[in-house]
């Protein structure tokens, strides 16, 4: 299953729920995004052919991220940019959520082990805004 969160006609997130199974290959990204997710099932035997990825110029406006849950279970809440709450889901050990836009605060429900991917170079606290979140 996929599910995609949206404020109005603006994309926030896609989450890939650890129960979607489909046969080959299924980008679920545009290709216009500056992290590409997808989605990939091949059978024993299949042979992806060595390469080496060219150098391209790419421009990076908004640091997109992708979160893999490993372990435990996660609230994942997601705003507007003006910081305004929107809903919240929970995540579940094998789900992956790509954060496009918006705002997302987290809360780990139980002990969580997550691997976190997104573009760098990393500038630290010049790369974000903190705000406050919701409670429980």
């Amino acid at each position: 299953m996929v599910e995609k969160i949206h404020d109005k006609d603006v994309l926030l997130a896609i989450i890939l729920r650890s129960s979607y199974n489909k046969p080959g290959i299924t980008f679920l990204t545009p290709g216009e995004f500056s992290q590409q997710l997808a989605y990939m099932r091949h059978p024993s035997g299949k042979v992806i052919e060595p390469h080496v990825h060219n150098p391209v110029p790419r421009e990076v406006e908004y640091t997109q991220e992708v979160l893999h849950l490993r372990r435990g279970r996660m609230r994942v809440d997601f705003f507007r940019e003006d910081q305004s709450f929107i809903e919240s889901r929970i995540l579940v050990a094998g789900d992956t959520v790509l954060l496009v836009r918006g705002g997302h605060g987290f809360e780990a429900l139980e002990e969580i082990e997550m691997i976190e991917i997104k573009q760098g170079p990393y500038v630290g606290e010049h790369d974000k805004t903190r705000f406050k979140g919701i409670t429980k």
